[in-house]
């Protein structure tokens, strides 16, 4: 079992708590990954998207998980799994400090993640009534 932890950094500008539109455990909020194979290093071709409230089954004994995917080249299985109550939004402080804010912790066996793309559905706050701010997007690696 190995365990991969988020980490989002961004210049933010009079704005602060930059965090998925529904908080950090949001269970819609849609991570997307590049994904590598441990067993033969074949890298997905697309991004795959992992969500906390999409569940799956096991294929072996009980429990659930929130991404099955069979790699393309050896056909073995691997699983990604959404832990929640790791994550804290980033604020202006931690933004300034160039420290790195905590989003998601993220069980995975069979796959590592390599890459994140930010997607939609993220939301954040002015620290000035008159601040104006874009779309967030962009690319952060692992």
């Amino acid at each position: 079992m190995v365990k991969f932890l988020l980490k989002i950094a961004a210049d933010l500008q009079n704005l602060t708590n930059l965090q998925p539109q529904g908080g950090c455990d949001d269970p819609s909020f849609s991570y997307l990954f590049k994904l590598k194979c441990e067993n033969c290093g074949e890298v997905s071709p697309r991004e795959t998207c992992v969500s906390l409230g999409d569940t799956v089954p096991l294929p072996r004994g009980k429990g659930t998980t929130n991404l099955i995917q069979k790699c393309k080249l050896c056909l073995r299985d691997g699983t990604v799994t959404v832990i929640p109550g790791r994550g804290k939004p980033l604020t202006q402080e931690e933004s300034e400090a160039e420290n790195y804010a905590p989003l998601m912790l993220f069980d995975c066996r069979g796959y590592e993640p390599i890459d994140y793309v930010f997607g939609g559905g993220w939301k954040v706050e002015s620290v000035s009534p008159c601040s104006s701010f874009s779309t967030l997007h962009g690319t952060c690696p692992f």
